[in-house]
């Protein structure tokens, strides 16, 4: 799977997004619009996780949903 399917099914991605990190917002999401850049930055932004941190996350999450 590669993220261009994310970002194209953002909407049945979503509450898997929000229970990983819960601490972003609906309008986080709504933001985020399935870019992978948004979503690491929000998620930098609610954590205050490194850049490097926030992608390692996202890219296990993403690797979780093969």
């Amino acid at each position: 799977m590669d993220w261009n399917r994310v970002e194209g099914n953002w909407k049945q991605f979503r509450g898997n997004v929000k229970e990983k990190w819960g601490k972003l917002t609906d309008d986080d999401l709504n933001v985020i619009e399935g870019k992978r850049e948004q979503l690491e930055g929000k998620i930098q932004q609610r954590y205050g996780y490194a850049k490097d941190q926030a992608r390692k996350e996202v890219d296990t999450w993403f690797s979780s949903l093969k």
